[in-house]
């Protein structure tokens, strides 16, 4: 019993959201068409691109569905802005083992993945 309950824990996910995140880019000053999205929403959707292995359309219904889970009614950008602002952020989803949960950390100074207890 205990081997199966190790098992299903290896498997869980949880993803934090901090609703105090800037989701829409700030004012550039420069002329032209002004982003919509930050950095961090672009890096938040590549993220959960990699970490599931989906396409880009997918992954904005993926994020759509998150977000409305969690009660937040933020925009997510499009496959094509994704494809866009893909080509100049990295995503860099460091692997380590974990014998508990991982915790997906989403907040304005970007993302994190924490085992258990090192996300307080």
């Amino acid at each position: 019993m205990a081997y199966n309950e190790a098992l299903k824990r290896r498997g869980s996910l949880t993803i934090w959201f901090d609703p105090e995140m800037s989701w829409d880019a700030a004012p550039s000053g420069r002329r032209g068409r002004q982003q919509s999205y930050s950095d961090a929403a672009i890096q938040t959707c590549l993220s959960m691109k990699v970490l599931f292995g989906m396409a880009l359309r997918q992954t904005t219904g993926f994020v759509e569905s998150l977000l409305q889970l969690v009660g937040l009614n933020w925009a997510v950008p499009d496959f094509s802005t994704l494809s866009r602002r893909q080509k100049t952020l990295a995503v860099n989803i460091p692997y380590r083992g974990s014998k508990g949960p991982l915790h997906l950390l989403i907040d304005s100074t970007g993302i994190k993945v924490e085992g258990e207890g090192e996300w307080h």
